[in-house]
């Protein structure tokens, strides 16, 4: 179940909302990259290694959205905390300047973060990811109104045993065109079968995970300073492209490009392309 080395050497950091895992390589312009619910940092297992190759440095924490190993018990796990979390380890390593690179959840807490605590960002990159009203989206609202019954979320997460229904809408099959590699899928949904602390962890998440951070993030959009690239599926089958024209039109300074024979999970079904547009937009928008 270990992270894949291609991310670059594991730490611990302990932040005021807890400790996380993260890994860090290359050298150069900072770029954070920002996972969603029920994975962790080897979704950019394949993005990170050409970023950081072209003159980055590449940070990849694992948050605690159920595909963590380090429990967080005491930490705030509402989109609110979170995106705090990210200010606070952006701040620890005093890093500025920086690219967020964000999919899927990891989308609306970074729309969080940038209406919240902006000042170390210097360009944010929206890869198909939750936005308005579309936090969570259909049908993985089903998982929040699950995680309001106790007890509801370890059957879901044994279920998960079954490689077979890997493919059904509440797992992989909406979010990845392409099966997730086995051991990929063991890193990603593993922790939260193996621990109770993990599970308490996704659960208290689960139950935030609301519209209303996201729209008011939203109300906030005419205030953000910094250039975005929206980087959507085309084939998005649970974000649709007008998610990322709305935010086009919102956003002061955005551009949206559309990636074909893909699904939410770019940096899965096509990092390649993904890493091009991420790389185009560094230059086009580097501080001088």
């Amino acid at each position: 179940m270990a992270i894949s080395p291609a991310l670059g050497p594991a730490h611990e950091i302990d932040l005021p909302g807890g400790r996380i895992e993260y890994h860090d390589t290359g050298a150069g312009a900072p770029v954070l990259f920002v996972h969603g619910l029920l994975v962790n940092a080897d979704l950019w297992r394949h993005v990170v290694p050409a970023v950081a190759v072209a003159g980055h440095r590449c940070l990849t924490p694992t948050l605690p959205l159920g595909a963590h190993t380090i429990a967080v018990p005491d930490a705030d796990l509402t989109p609110t905390g979170l995106a705090d979390l990210l200010a606070d380890f952006l701040e620890r390593l005093d890093l500025t300047d920086v690219t967020v690179v964000a999919n899927d959840t990891g989308g609306a807490i970074t729309q969080v973060l940038l209406t919240r605590r902006p000042e170390r960002i210097g360009r944010v990159v929206l890869a198909s990811v939750d936005s308005y009203e579309a936090f969570l989206p259909q049908p993985f609202t089903a998982l929040g109104v699950l995680a309001r019954v106790p007890g509801s979320i370890r059957p879901f997460t044994e279920l998960m045993r079954i490689r077979a229904l890997h493919r059904l809408p509440l797992a992989f099959g909406l979010v990845a065109k392409r099966p997730v590699p086995r051991e990929i899928a063991d890193s990603y949904l593993l922790p939260s079968r193996d621990s109770a602390a993990i599970r308490k962890d996704l659960r208290r998440f689960l139950i935030t995970a609301r519209r209303r951070y996201t729209l008011e993030a939203a109300r906030h959009f005419a205030d953000v300073r910094v250039p975005v690239l929206l980087a959507w599926a085309r084939e998005d089958r649970i974000f649709p492209i007008e998610f990322a024209e709305r935010l086009a039109r919102d956003l002061p300074d955005a551009t949206l490009t559309l990636v074909d024979d893909s699904y939410t999970f770019l940096p899965e079904d096509q990092p390649e392309l993904l890493t091009r547009r991420i790389l185009e937009f560094t230059r086009l928008h580097a501080t001088p």
